[in-house]
């Protein structure tokens, strides 16, 4: 096994933090629009950053050539998470806003992660200039930072093919261009379109300038953090019916969207992974609907918009509250809790286990019991058109299984400091699947600021575990043992 080169990772983390504090200086026009006193802030936290990283940066300037491997690329793209939620945890400090490092910390990992899960009590008393911040580290989060970076590597020579493949948001992308360079830039110009398409719309729909432009970054990241205290809840069934679509699109597997510019409508249909994500949202928003309408307190489209705002929020891991479903009839909560598991499309911004994993698992099974009926049975499996490996296979089997003990065992841990089931579940499914909120303490209308110090700083790491998807995490942890 090839050993892993330290001085490129800390010279790629160097890269990270350098750009970080120059994504800093971006909330300075908005602090200075907006009169709220945070340009000191956000130019000391940029100077700490830029001067932290420059130094990395040039101290590992040697390696820069290096083209990284397997290791090298599960190492960079962990510490770039934790390095992100980190420092991305400064402007909060500096301006006051956050005064609890451990909080600011939690808030940074749930922006980055795009999880969504909060702290704050009162989210609209805190500076323009600091929300903005907030939804930006969202935004940046969803595509992945690792992307963009990839996306200008060559002018740093810096190999980068590996650190795509280890970022494991890219699932069915390497058809749309030869060049895994070129398929970053692709990706990000669907990012961007889909950014100003719902910031357009959401202007029309009525929201102001700067909520229009905060919910974008929230809702195409599938991030949910709102400059609204009550999400939005209090907003038109126009901006929520905008919302939803947006969400819903962002759920989908980006080289998708790629086709659909394209006007190459076959790849788009033949997707599996697709046509069960519209279908479980479909059914599972229609169900719920019909438990809430039966219930008597909702009208029939009512039933229909609440249910199917909080299904699409769910699924795609948006974690954006149109309603406070924990007054929701019981088998109504059932369904959102099963749909905490499902996740959005591969190769989109959302979390949890994803819809192609589903789709293998139940194709195994099938096959499976097709050679206990008959052992000549062809053990093949395909999807997409495409014969699926045994690996990937081994792989999805492994992933769910690790993805249900770490939430088996965090509840536990949870639970062992004196928080409720419902919360301790719900918190652990909600932080590694990036969804934002739960159930009990951590609802709707909730947030995580009641739990402790120590429940705070492991639901951190539990949504950057869950952003690396748990096995480059588990890789790193191995290396140590690899040659005994």
């Amino acid at each position: 096994m090839k050993n892993i080169h330290l001085s490129f990772v800390f010279h790629i983390a160097g890269l990270v933090i350098l750009f970080l504090g120059a994504f800093f200086l971006l909330c300075i026009p908005i602090s200075f629009f907006y009169h709220d006193n945070q340009i000191n802030a956000f130019l000391l936290s940029s100077a700490i950053a830029s001067l932290i990283g420059f130094t990395i940066f040039l101290t590992t300037f040697k390696s820069r050539n290096t083209d990284p491997n397997k290791r090298d690329s599960f190492m960079i793209v962990s510490l770039a998470w934790l390095i992100l939620s980190l420092f991305g945890a400064l402007p909060y400090i500096i301006s006051g806003s956050i005064p609890s490092y451990t909080d600011a910390l939690f808030e940074s990992a749930s922006g980055f992660t795009t999880t969504g899960s909060s702290i704050l009590n009162d989210i609209e008393a805190l500076p323009k200039s600091i929300l903005f911040w907030r939804a930006l580290t969202h935004w940046l989060g969803g595509m992945g930072i690792i992307m963009l970076m990839v996306a200008i590597f060559p002018f740093f020579k810096v190999g980068g093919t590996h650190l795509m493949t280890a970022e494991g948001s890219l699932f069915g992308v390497d058809k749309i261009k030869p060049r895994i360079i070129n398929v970053a830039k692709r990706l990000w110009l669907v990012y961007l379109t889909l950014t100003f398409s719902e910031t357009f719309l959401l202007k029309i729909a009525g929201m102001t300038w700067f909520n229009a432009v905060c919910h974008s970054f929230a809702t195409i990241a599938t991030g949910g953090f709102s400059t609204q205290n009550a999400s939005l809840i209090n907003d038109t069934p126009l901006v929520q019916y905008i919302v939803i679509a947006f969400m819903f699109l962002s759920g989908v597997n980006f080289a998708l969207h790629y086709y659909g510019f394209k006007l190459n409508f076959r790849e788009i249909w033949i997707n599996e992974e697709f046509r069960l994500y519209t279908i479980l949202t479909l059914l599972i928003s229609g169900f719920i609907a019909l438990s809430l309408f039966v219930s008597g307190d909702r009208n029939f489209f009512t039933a229909i918009r609440e249910s199917t705002f909080q299904v699409v929020s769910i699924i795609t891991c948006t974690g954006f509250a149109s309603a406070d479903y924990e007054y929701w009839p019981v088998f109504a909560k059932c369904l959102l809790f099963m749909a905490m598991f499902l996740g959005a499309c591969t190769g989109s911004t959302g979390g949890g286990i994803k819809i192609a994993r589903f789709v293998l698992l139940y194709k195994s099974l099938i096959l499976v019991f097709k050679k206990l009926i008959n052992r000549n049975t062809v053990s093949i499996i395909t999807m997409n058109d495409k014969t699926i490996e045994e690996r990937f296979i081994l792989s999805t089997f492994t992933f769910v299984m690790i993805y249900i003990l770490t939430i088996t065992l965090g509840t536990m841990i949870l639970t062992s400091t004196g928080i409720d089931i419902a919360t301790a579940g719900s918190s652990v499914v909600t932080t590694l699947g990036g969804i934002g909120p739960g159930f009990g303490m951590v609802g709707p209308v909730e947030n995580f600021s009641a739990l402790s110090i120590f429940a705070k700083l492991y639901l951190s790491f539990n949504m950057i575990l869950g952003r690396l998807e748990i096995l480059p995490f588990l890789y790193i942890i191995y290396i140590p043992f690899s040659k005994y």
